[in-house]
């Protein structure tokens, strides 16, 4: 990757897109799209994987739970390092080591084998998820950035679908052990990919170089963030919602409605990857525009996608017939994903580039602890105890408490960053 210096201090959208800068962006984006198809291929086989390991609703949310707990514990290690190594190393090592976990799913032979490769997906993840997003701001401006988050964040609803639909045809045709091994080889030969490139230098679009200032330093400088807390708590309640529906939604359809499940896991995959990616693109260009209107535009976009979003969830979850539910859930998605681009370029914008792999692996311990580390668990304890349509309906709740918070963000505060902590403390 080659570094992108803007000329008029990386604020505005007139900076010349470099086309190295654009091939960095494409590498780290195809990356992240096989980081969520191997973190979804197991929501295409779970029921089949239920069957086969004789596990329950709440024992099934606990995979994806144990995914979450170790990227959320090793995410400070891999953010505190970020801000310091060659990040291209972390990248390596992360994308090699989920690669693996993924094949190594396939070839569990019990329950507690199964946790324990999931739990590796986490300790890969941690190791790219916390160093991708300050890389794409270094190499692009600050006016350009929810544009270009929203491209690198359209992964999320691609490789989550495809997820669904790779992991529910290659286990209905040849068995769910050979969804994990389609899943897991290719992470392999983009690993060795991210080696071939040079990274930005920390700043580099903003014109100036800056070096990590002393650990305590840099998480006092995090943690009194105004604009951080409102990014934080707002993205926390809209994860612990999203996460648990993208587990449970094939497997909704599979039972409220008798789709069979490669069918579900087809459609719903392709309904997530046209509107998630749509909703996604469309975010980033909004959020610029607010931008430009006002310092707190991103988290204004961010907000009214999720309080236009929270209704359609409702009504996928209630609805009466499938096409209507279809129909709610292409809805909910479009608006859930609107938000990608421009919370995650806010976030990025809130601190210093020497603190934005420190920030974002705050965030992500947040959204993911707080969010859905147990959320997948939580709607199959409530299903359990009531029924599935119900659990997935009451996720609206923290979908508009989010939209309320990042809306509030928006009227208080800019997502600006105060000056830079030195190296010196």
């Amino acid at each position: 990757m080659s570094g992108y210096v803007a000329t008029t201090g990386g604020d505005t959208r007139r900076d010349p897109l470099k086309a190295v800068a654009l091939v960095g962006l494409g590498l780290l984006t195809l990356i992240n799209l096989f980081n969520y198809l191997d973190r979804y291929i197991v929501a295409g086989i779970l029921p089949m994987l239920q069957d086969a390991m004789h596990i329950n609703n709440e024992q099934s949310g606990r995979l994806q739970s144990a995914f979450v707990i170790s990227y959320v514990v090793l995410s400070p290690l891999a953010g505190f390092l970020g801000d310091r190594v060659p990040r291209k190393y972390l990248i390596f090592g992360g994308v090699t080591v989920w690669s693996i976990a993924t094949f190594a799913s396939g070839m569990a032979d019990t329950y507690k084998h199964m946790l324990i490769a999931r739990a590796f997906i986490g300790v890969g993840e941690a190791g790219y998820a916390t160093v991708a997003p300050g890389i794409i701001s270094d190499l692009f401006s600050r006016g350009w950035r929810g544009t270009m988050m929203s491209i690198f964040y359209a992964a999320i609803p691609v490789g989550s679908a495809l997820g669904f639909v790779v992991g529910g045809l290659v286990a209905h045709h040849w068995g769910w052990r050979y969804a994990f091994y389609v899943a897991g080889a290719p992470g392999l030969a983009l690993a060795f990919l991210a080696l071939l490139v040079r990274e930005p230098a920390r700043g580099e679009s903003e014109g100036e170089v800056l070096e990590p200032p002393p650990m305590l330093e840099g998480i006092k400088r995090v943690a009194t963030s105004p604009e951080f807390h409102f990014i934080n708590w707002g993205y926390t309640l809209l994860t612990f919602a999203i996460g648990g529906l993208a587990f449970w939604m094939p497997t909704f359809f599979n039972r409220s409605f008798d789709v069979p499940l490669h069918e579900a896991d087809f459609i719903f995959g392709g309904i997530t990857v046209v509107c998630g990616f749509l909703g996604t693109a469309a975010g980033g260009v909004a959020g610029d525009w607010a931008l430009k209107r006002h310092p707190g535009g991103y988290l204004w976009i961010s907000a009214i996608g999720l309080l236009v979003g929270a209704p359609f969830a409702v009504g996928a979850a209630l609805a009466p017939g499938v096409a209507l539910a279809y129909g709610c859930s292409a809805l909910a998605l479009f608006f859930l994903f609107f938000n990608t681009g421009p919370i995650n370029a806010a976030l990025v914008n809130c601190v210093p580039a020497n603190l934005r792999a420190l920030a974002v692996a705050a965030n992500i311990v947040c959204i993911h602890l707080l969010g859905d580390a147990f959320s997948p668990d939580l709607i199959g304890a409530v299903a359990d105890a009531s029924t599935l349509r119900i659990a997935v309906a009451v996720t609206a709740i923290p979908i508009v408490l989010g939209g309320v918070v990042l809306w509030i963000g928006s009227r208080r505060h800019g997502a600006q960053p105060s000056p830079a902590p030195s190296p010196a403390g």
